[in-house]
């Protein structure tokens, strides 16, 4: 009988314990060679403390709002104490159970990825995932380079758990992570996708952005193609929540139920509120990054540096404008279109065929389509074939952008229907500017009507005209006039022929006072009083005070508003006169501060004297007598009158300086109004001379401007955290020289008098 071999364990126990021993050192050596750089370069440790980020920067309004970003990725850095609770529960719960027991690598979540060959989960930590998204691209191609990139990813996990605290670690997470729909990190998504800051989300809307991590289109609530798998995901969320112990078994099926709502608030360079603002302030902004390089000789990058650029705008208050242009255009535009409707060659007036053909073609050439196709070398004759050719577009209404199907010719006609606008206010003290409206929608029309446009202002001129004559003459409002036709003969000042101006509706007859001249907008007063004093004296005036850029005509109809100014320059002059006199140049930023929190640059208002304390006071008083006895007395209705352009009830009762103007064939409706902490200017008007109402009831200035005015103030009156003032215009300390007090005897300063009775039509203003 032979005797049977025993086995010798002893050899494969030895050969077990030198593969065990041959994997980990070969582990090790492929840890050891990633960490050298072998299979490619790991961050510095100074790349860690500052990695390389695309910062939006963000614009901050005076109360604390994010306006908008510039940027290329819309990326607002936020830190952990910045985040819910609710918030970064649900992300460990969700993406790494046991983010605060591992050191950057859950090697028991590895090791079941390995048994259950990633079915059970993956294994990849948060750290692990900032670490992809921070400092390493995907890995494409073979098993092999995978692996690399995975072990790459390890070395720098365990980097940033050496470098960072826990808390720290997931706010960069957070931040780096790209919701899609331009939001980039937690705060922009959750501005975008709920419209609030991230500490204000509630756990349902926290468990929805954590749901999207796993990949936000798959499972992103504003595509409807993916809205029921986002509901389904985010349930998930409150099961991981619930099975950590984060909420009990009744609080998850309570939140299961709840539907999934967003409210979706885009933020591009068109979207959200301030667009036209934004647009000028980055135009600004090019030139203040060449004038201010950074320390080391580099120029700042507006879209790369996460500048934080904190501006006069008040947020509120430009919501307030907004809105009331919003209101009032929409409805004025009702008026317009009905009106078109027998208008044989609408929207124009008063132009033959071939003129209304040269306007159109003229847009056409000037549109992005002409140009991009003539510099892609396309021949003229397939360009305006192409405008003929229809096609589907997304076109602009007041009840919302629509898609229909029509030809780039026929768009550039259906555009020029619409009536523009502009709205600018501006606190006269500071200079500071609190509300920019430069059109209706910068989406469609990004010509701002604040600081591009300039438009002929009408009778709103005419304060410049008095001021310098009560500034040079000490008249008084109480001084009165012959209301008759007034010449200035040929030869003076330089007019080629006799310019006698007529009033509206050939209103003459008897005497009138400078209070009543103006709140009726007289025009032989104005003619006779421009020179009183010269043309010269009032072109000089009014630019000192509107810092005009373009010379003003030295000719005497500028008193009637033949000048072309922009809303920009009117609403600083208006300023002035509530401000003592003094002009402040309007302001638009207060401070510019780095990433870091370093301030670069600071911003203080510029002054100059434009008239003596006591001749604003008094050109205040007779602006005052336009909103109670002229052209803006409708501010003072107390009812509504349904069918009419203006069928507000207002009902303002506090002192308010005011001016209407309205241009030849009502062009151009303005309205400029003054309280003692806010003056404010509107200006609403078609794309071309020719776009206008056929009559002067809806085409002045008291119908198309005012109204916004009114809407406004009335919002920030409704609104007491502003502090708008409801008192009257502060006086001068030293005793007025001149009469305010005209009572029944007002002085007559010419006897001419005419027996012909005076004529009144209303307010009609020009």
């Amino acid at each position: 009988m032979t005797e049977k071999t025993t086995p010798n364990f002893k050899k494969y126990i030895k050969w077990f314990w030198l593969l065990c021993a041959g994997g980990f050192a070969s582990i090790l050596l492929l840890f050891l060679l990633a960490s050298w750089g072998v299979f490619g370069d790991l961050p510095t440790f100074e790349e860690l403390e500052n990695p390389e980020n695309n910062l939006a920067s963000e614009i901050i309004s005076s109360d604390g709002k994010t306006l908008g970003t510039y940027a290329i990725e819309n990326r607002k850095p936020i830190r952990f104490n910045d985040l819910p609770d609710n918030l970064v529960n649900a992300l460990i719960a969700t993406e790494d159970e046991r983010f605060f027991d591992h050191s950057g690598i859950d090697f028991r979540g590895l090791a079941r990825a390995v048994v259950k060959l990633g079915k059970g989960g993956g294994a990849s930590t948060i750290t692990q995932q900032l670490a992809k998204n921070l400092f390493t691209k995907r890995a494409s191609g073979n098993t092999a380079k995978r692996i690399i990139q995975k072990i790459k990813e390890w070395v720098v996990s365990i980097k940033l758990e050496r470098q960072y605290t826990k808390e720290e670690i997931i706010a960069m997470y957070l931040n780096t992570q790209d919701f899609i729909f331009n939001a980039v990190g937690i705060r922009s998504a959750s501005r975008i996708y709920f419209g609030k800051e991230p500490l204000e989300l509630k756990i349902e809307e926290s468990a929805v952005l954590v749901a999207m991590l796993k990949n936000p289109r798959q499972y992103n609530p504003n595509r409807e193609i993916s809205k029921n798998k986002s509901f389904q995901r985010r349930n998930v969320v409150f099961s991981q929540l619930s099975k950590n112990g984060f909420i009990t078994e009744q609080e998850k099926d309570s939140l299961q139920a709840l539907p999934l709502e967003i409210n979706y608030t885009p933020e591009s360079h068109s979207d959200g509120y301030a667009t036209y603002f934004r647009e000028h302030l980055r135009d600004y902004l090019k030139g203040w990054v060449k004038a201010n390089p950074k320390p080391n000789g580099e120029t700042y990058d507006i879209y790369r540096d996460g500048l934080k650029i904190y501006v006069t705008i008040d947020s509120r208050m430009q919501q307030y404008a907004e809105e009331a242009v919003k209101e009032h255009i929409g409805n004025l535009q009702d008026y317009f279109f009905k009106e078109q409707k027998s208008n044989r060659t609408a929207p124009f007036y008063d132009l033959e065929s071939d003129q209304i053909t040269m306007i159109l073609e003229r847009a056409m050439k000037n549109s992005d389509r002409w140009r991009n196709m003539k510099s892609n070398g396309v021949s003229e004759k397939e360009i305006r074939a192409s405008f003929k050719r229809k096609r589907q577009m997304r076109i602009f209404s007041w009840k919302g952008d629509q898609d229909t199907l029509m030809s780039p010719a026929d768009s550039i006609r259906y555009y020029k229907y619409f009536l523009h606008s502009g709205l600018l206010s501006m606190e006269p003290q500071t200079g500071h500017i609190k509300a920019w409206v430069g059109g209706i929608n910068n989406k469609h029309f990004k010509y701002d009507h604040v600081e591009q446009g300039r438009r002929q202002v009408g009778s709103t001129f005419k304060p410049f005209v008095y001021a310098t004559a009560i500034n040079q003459l000490k008249l008084s409002p109480c001084d009165t006039y012959p209301n008759i036709p007034y010449t200035i003969p040929k030869g003076k000042y330089g007019i080629p022929e006799p310019w006698t101006p007529k009033n509206s509706g050939d209103e003459y007859g008897g005497v009138i006072s400078l209070k009543e001249g103006l709140a009726k907008s007289v025009n032989v007063l104005s003619a006779r009083l421009i020179d009183m004093v010269g043309p010269r004296n009032v072109a000089n005036l009014a630019k000192t005070a509107t810092g005009a850029t373009r010379g003003i005509p030295e000719a005497p109809s500028i008193a009637l508003g033949t000048v072309e100014l922009s809303l920009f320059e009117m609403v600083s002059a208006y300023g002035m006169f509530a401000n003592k006199g003094l002009r402040v140049e309007p302001m638009m930023l207060m401070r510019i501060e780095d990433k870091n929190g370093t301030v670069l640059d600071q911003f203080t208002p510029q002054t100059k004297e434009v008239l003596s304390e006591e001749s604003a006071y008094v050109v205040l008083d007779l602006l005052k007598g336009v909103t109670t006895a002229g052209s803006g007395i409708r501010l003072r209705t107390t009812s509504a009158r349904p069918g009419f352009v203006t069928g507000y009830p207002y009902g303002f009762d506090n002192p308010i300086a005011g001016k209407t103007g309205t241009t030849q064939n009502h062009t151009d409706g303005w309205f400029m109004g003054v309280v003692p902490n806010l003056a404010t200017g509107v200006w609403t008007g078609g794309e071309d001379n020719a776009i206008h109402f056929k009559y002067i009831t809806q085409g002045q200035g008291a119908t198309m401007s005012l109204p916004s005015w009114a809407i406004f103030m009335r919002k920030c009156y409704a609104d007491p955290s502003l502090n708008i003032s409801k008192d009257d215009f502060e006086k001068p300390e030293d005793p007025i020289s001149i009469r305010l007090d005209c009572g029944d005897t007002p002085v007559n300063k010419d006897k001419e008098e005419t027996d012909k009775p005076v004529i009144k039509k209303g307010d009609i203003d020009f």
